[in-house]
Parts: C-alpha cells; structure tokens; sequence
C-alpha cells in the first residue's frame, strides 16, 4: 500500500492507480483491446490477455479493492455470482463439505443446493447466531464455512468473530459475501476471513450500469481463483472495469448518505401501523442490534418490512409508489424495491423459503440518493393504499 494515505477515502481514489499517469490523463482510460505484444512471461496465467485478467484496467481494479478490503490480492469478475461461484470451486472438489449459512441469497442457494450437489459436493446449513451448534456439523471432510454480513433479505447479523475463529480453529476456509454491508461498514478481513465477496454490481459501483463481482483475500488464495476464472471465462470488461473504477471512487460519500437516510425511514416505517415489522439492523429491537453497534461502522442502506395484508397488500403498496422504482437489484443511487419472494428468491420453492423465514409478504428496499423527506413522503402516500 501507498505510504501516503492510509483513510479508505484516498484508497478508493488513489489506490492501484497508475503512476505517472498515462499520458497525463488524471482519470485512468479504458485499455479497450482484448490482445497485447508479447514480451514473455513465466507461464499462461500471466499471459496479456483480457480473459487472463491481465488487462490494464483489471489489474489497477484489483489493486484498489485489495487495499479497499485491506487483504494482499483482490480480483474482479463478471458478476457477483461468478466470484462467489469461482471462489467456492477453487477451494471445494467432489467429496468436499461446506457449511454454509441457513440464509442466503436465492442466487447463491440455488448454487449451494444445486449445482455444487452436481460435483459432489455436499452442504450442512448452519444457524449464523447459535455457535455451539456448528461443532456438531462438522465432518472429516469439511472444508469451508460460507456466510454473508447481512443476509439478503432478512438482513440478520451472524456471529462473523466467531465464525473466523471457529474457521481458523478447525482450519477451514473461512468465505463471506460482504455485499450488503460493503467495505465502508465491515471489512471481513480484519476479523480473519479468509475470502471476502463483494456484488460490485451493488454498492462498490453504486450506479445500476454494470454487472461485477469482486473477491479479495491472500495471494495464494487470489492466484488459485484467478487460474479457475481464467478456464471458466469471467474476466470482467475493460469497460466495466472502468465503470466500476469511477463507481468506487464515491463508495464512502454514498454509503454514509444511505446508511444515515435508512436509519430515518427505518424509524418512520416502524412507528406506521400499516407495517406489520421492520428489519433493519440500527433499529434497537433488532434481534443483532448490539453486535451492529459494535462491529459496523454504519448499519447499510437496506431495509426489510412486511406491510398488514401479507403479499397483495405489498403489492399495491409497491405499486403506488411515485420516488421509489420497483426492481430487483441494490445499492445504487436510485431507491429500489421488490417483493422477494416473487423476484431475487423466487427460484427458491416456497418451503424453501418459509424455511427460510422469506414470507410472500416481505418487501426488500434498497435506500438511494433522493432526498430521504421525500422518499418518507412517498412510503407514506403508498402505505394509505394499503
């Protein structure tokens, strides 16, 4: 890392940039070309190629986020998905157990429950608050334990310090999906994770244009998925890249803005008697409160709520809505809103998300950038047609 600055601000601006800049150009530009001379290199992996990450614009990404997520190595991805999937497929092979947490986004336990059982590979689900019970799942053969800061949606808050510990003390792999909470609220790293994965997709760009994926950690562990992304294909774009790139440098200024504008409306929506709960983790009846308070520097910019009247009611809601926009993704600047279980959850059955505890009811929502009176106005307007 830069000697120079060490504040996650001047991270995001500064680090991985080139220096002396090219040709003058403050902001680094797009290396829009999939092939370079060869000059030779030690062997395939390293050879300057897009789909070998090896592209200029990869390369200064992978070193911001490595100094974002306070890890030796990061890499960026097609997708969030791909550097989660990548990710659990260089440390896991045919044989191999996984203890995953009993709360995961749909995309994520669909590949848990489907595609790994494929490779034969096998899975315990694990309750993320009770510690003592996760002795009892371990096999000979585990060999990782994969849990998210915040969990899509129910945004519960698991044990992560004891999660590192218990990793670290029966020499798993310890893996992480911090999208929700991005690194300016938590950096996994800093408690021992292993791996951390981001949806660069979210907040890191912030601007719902690209689709991305990040994974930071070790340089061994960085190189192994590099060599597994480089046969599966998901280098990410030079011109994702680029976009990701100008994203991040705003991460901090937005998150704050989220996280301060959530904690009101989070309040507004839990005093209104239309809504029947509120989840969000600064309200002090959530159930991980004090742990938020402790661990996080900010308590994020999602929020989930179930409205009186179960899943028609949302929907009316939902559809009344003037500020907020009704789609399925997060983190960017505009509000966004969706019913779960008949989007980001729907290829989960409905046992599977009743087990779950992801109710047809549940409304998901992603705080933006307007103005938080407003959005207040506009949740207020849509709770009178409920």
């Amino acid at each position: 890392m830069n000697e120079a600055f060490s504040g996650v601000e001047s991270k995001l601006i500064h680090a991985g940039e080139p220096r002396p800049q090219v040709d003058g150009a403050v902001v680094t530009p797009i290396f829009q070309s999939s092939t370079y001379l060869y000059e030779g290199t030690p062997g395939y992996h390293d050879v300057r190629y897009i789909r070998l990450s090896t592209n200029p614009n990869q390369r200064v990404l992978n070193e911001k986020i490595a100094a974002l997520e306070n890890t030796e190595a990061a890499l960026v991805a097609t997708s969030g998905m791909a550097a989660i999937s990548t990710s659990l497929l260089s440390v896991l092979s045919a044989g191999d157990h996984l203890l995953a947490l009993d709360c995961l986004y749909g995309g994520t336990h669909g590949l848990v429950t489907k595609d790994l059982t494929q490779l034969g590979i096998t899975y315990t689900f694990i309750d993320g608050q009770n510690s003592d019970s996760w002795r009892e799942a371990l096999r000979q053969n585990t060999k990782a334990i994969y849990v998210e800061t915040l969990t899509n949606p129910l945004l519960q808050f698991p044990d992560v310090e004891a999660v590192a510990r218990f990793a670290k003390s029966n020499n798993l792999v310890s893996m992480i999906d911090n999208t929700f909470a991005s690194p300016i609220n938590l950096r996994p790293a800093d408690f021992g994770f292993d791996l951390v994965m981001e949806s660069g997709t979210k907040y890191l760009n912030g601007h719902n244009d690209i689709v991305a994926g990040t994974v930071a950690g070790s340089s061994d562990h960085i190189l192994h998925i590099k060599h597994k992304l480089d046969h599966l294909g998901g280098s990410l774009d030079p011109h994702a890249c680029f976009l990701l790139q100008r994203g991040l440098k705003t991460l901090a200024v937005r998150v704050r803005y989220q996280c301060e504008s959530a904690l009101r409306i989070a309040g507004y929506l839990s005093e209104h008697p239309a809504v029947a709960r509120v989840m969000y983790p600064g309200l002090p009846d959530h159930p991980q409160h004090d742990r938020a308070q402790k661990l996080l520097s900010g308590f994020g910019g999602m929020i989930s709520f179930e409205v009186a009247g179960g899943a028609e009611a949302a929907d009316r809601f939902m559809r009344s809505l003037q500020v907020a926009t009704l789609a399925p993704s997060l983190g960017g600047v505009e509000t966004l809103i969706v019913r779960p279980a008949a989007a980001v959850h729907s290829g989960l059955s409905k046992e599977e998300r009743d087990a779950s505890g992801i109710s047809d009811g549940l409304i998901r929502l992603s705080v933006g950038l307007e103005t938080t009176d407003d959005l207040i106005a506009d949740f207020d307007r849509a709770l009178g047609s409920v």
